[in-house]
């Protein structure tokens, strides 16, 4: 018998590679990492993507670069080959070191990470001219990108919110944008820096004029995007303000913002949640303790018991006949019966029930 035709079978739909600035093999050792982990690395705005292969569309880590970075050039104490295949990262006061297969593909990495950060064509690398043009093309993209894109460091919150958040978490950063509170296109930029040990704590504000962002300081500045008033910020303080970026774990206390009753002063104040009342435990029930082989062994079984017989019926012939015959063995006859000396046992044998063990009245029936 043919065995039936299948269907053809229809390859997997893949996912398009993601396109990326610059993208090669890349070795990465994070803080808490024993030793370095190859990935296929690529670069898309100021996001490092990591992937097991270059065959991959899903990437399986990622690094936010921010609005500054910092290179260094340690070589590894253990390491005996080129030195100029290893560079290191400084985020957020942690070092990610990363090693390449050449002092090329350093010098390229280098290159693009400060051209996306920056948002120019670094001057002081080696590279060739045709490295230079590659670099100025992803600059043309970057640019673009980020008129269209709201940084990282934007959070629509309120004044009050924006300083809140920035005393909470000191280490996400110390520079945030907000929508302004006079409505419309405008901005407002919100700092806090520590001075003598006490939080001073400083608002900005950056006007929408046509498609240019305009900050409003002693000397006006122009920018093209927010992310150029950010860099702006960051490049005019020695890189003291950091964009905010709050890491993205989840709160476990419920928490609001109120007035306090006596100085009237804003405080952080924790919702308390109500006990969940305790189940109350279904009624017991009584489980008969099992007895053991040896309790059931110890007590001696009891013969079975035979059921008793049910009294059975006779019927009227059989008892007529048995009645009969019992008196006449009880009294015998020897000759002819008169009427007058007839037993009134024999006229009424019929009415007598043998199973009653105590006889019936005598019935009057059979007297002549």
């Amino acid at each position: 018998m043919a065995s039936a035709l299948s269907p053809p079978r229809v390859p997997k739909h893949k996912g398009a590679l993601p396109s990326h600035y610059y993208e090669s093999f890349l070795e990465k050792k994070g803080p808490h990492d024993q030793d370095y982990k190859k990935f296929w690395a690529g670069l898309q705005g100021c996001t490092l993507y990591f992937y097991n292969s270059n065959r991959d569309s899903q990437h399986v880590e990622k690094l936010v670069l921010g609005a500054s970075v910092k290179f260094t050039h340690e070589v590894p104490w253990e390491s005996s080959g080129d030195p100029g295949i290893y560079f290191g990262l400084f985020l957020r006061n942690q070092l990610i070191k990363f090693k390449v297969e050449s002092l090329e593909s350093r010098e390229m990495w280098k290159g693009f990470i400060l051209t996306v950060v920056e948002l120019r064509v670094p001057s002081n690398l080696t590279l060739l001219p045709g490295h230079l043009y590659m670099m100025a093309e992803a600059l043309a993209k970057e640019e673009a990108r980020r008129a269209l894109e709201l940084p990282s460091c934007f959070l629509k919150v309120s004044r009050l919110d924006a300083q809140l958040l920035l005393e909470r978490y000191p280490d996400c950063g110390n520079l945030l944008l907000r929508p302004s509170g006079d409505g419309g296109d405008d901005v407002s930029v919100t700092t806090l820096q520590t001075f003598n040990g006490t939080s001073v704590v400083r608002h900005y504000k950056v006007k929408r004029e046509g498609p240019k962002y305009v900050i409003d300081v002693e000397e006006p500045f122009s920018c093209a995007s927010l992310d150029s008033v950010v860099n702006y910020f960051v490049s005019h303080t020695n890189n003291a303000l950091v964009p905010f970026l709050l890491e993205e774990d989840y709160e476990k206390v419920l928490g609001h913002v109120e007035a306090d009753k006596e100085n009237g002063e804003s405080v952080w104040v924790a919702s308390s949640t109500p006990a969940a009342p305790s189940p109350v435990p279904p009624p017991s029930r009584l489980v008969p303790k099992p007895r053991t082989l040896a309790e059931v062994q110890a007590k001696p079984l009891k013969p079975p018991v035979a059921p008793k017989p049910e009294p059975k019926v006779l019927n009227s012939a059989l008892a007529k006949k048995l009645a009969v015959g019992s008196m006449q063995t009880l009294f015998p006859t020897t000759g002819e019966a008169c009427g007058v000396c007839t037993p009134r046992w024999a006229a009424s044998a019929a009415t007598w029930d043998p199973r009653s063990k105590v006889p019936h009245a005598w019935s009057d029936a059979g007297q002549s």
